[in-house]
């Protein structure tokens, strides 16, 4: 059986890209029966698409200022997303916030990425907030998607120190290389239970 895994995007993609290159790498398709069958983007200009397009997959761009309401936008997502038969569907800086029927529809097999600690920081601005609380330690959380806001079941953390004189910048590229590990990793994790 295909386990086939949509990520969404909506911008450069580069944890799409790090799943993608670990796929690859670590040969899924053959280990787990598993591909990235398609990236779906809600911005036609996402740097993703390119990456994605360029690795043989299936690419599409849904732009959510056409529809009336977030309820018809996910409901078109979700149309599209079905034609993969998803086995995962993966958030990989998708900037949306996703209905509860949505949420509800692929529940247990939709994923997101968080750079905080989780349950610290939910929301944005996480590196400035942790900085601001004066935190000695950030990072990055994988979780399932529930219909509240970053706080469905963890699956995988790494941590990473803020260090003296930290700029929100500065935190965030150390943390977005810890991403580009531990989503692979917990991606595989749940490949491996499916």
């Amino acid at each position: 059986m295909n386990k086939n895994i949509v990520i969404l995007i909506s911008g450069g993609g580069s944890n799409m890209a790090a799943i993608v290159r670990t796929a690859q790498q670590e040969h899924w398709e053959q280990r787990y029966g598993a591909r990235v069958a398609a990236v779906i983007s809600n911005k036609a200009d996402a740097q993703g698409l390119v990456f994605a397009h360029s690795h043989g997959i299936a690419t599409e761009a849904l732009d959510h200022k056409a529809f009336d309401s977030r309820d018809a936008f996910d409901t078109a997502l979700a149309a599209r997303i079905d034609r993969y038969q998803p086995a995962l569907v993966v958030l990989a800086g998708f900037m949306r916030i996703l209905t509860p029927a949505f949420v509800q529809r692929y529940a247990g097999r939709l994923i997101n990425i968080h750079p905080s600690l989780l349950p610290a920081f939910t929301g944005l601005h996480t590196h400035q907030r942790a900085i601001d609380a004066g935190c000695r330690f950030a990072g990055v959380t994988v979780h399932q998607v529930t219909a509240e806001l970053d706080v469905g079941p963890i699956l995988d953390q790494a941590v990473v120190p803020v260090l003296p004189g930290d700029t929100a910048d500065a935190l965030a590229a150390r943390v977005l290389a810890q991403e580009h590990i531990i989503y692979p990793r917990a991606v595989r994790a749940l490949l491996q239970t499916l």
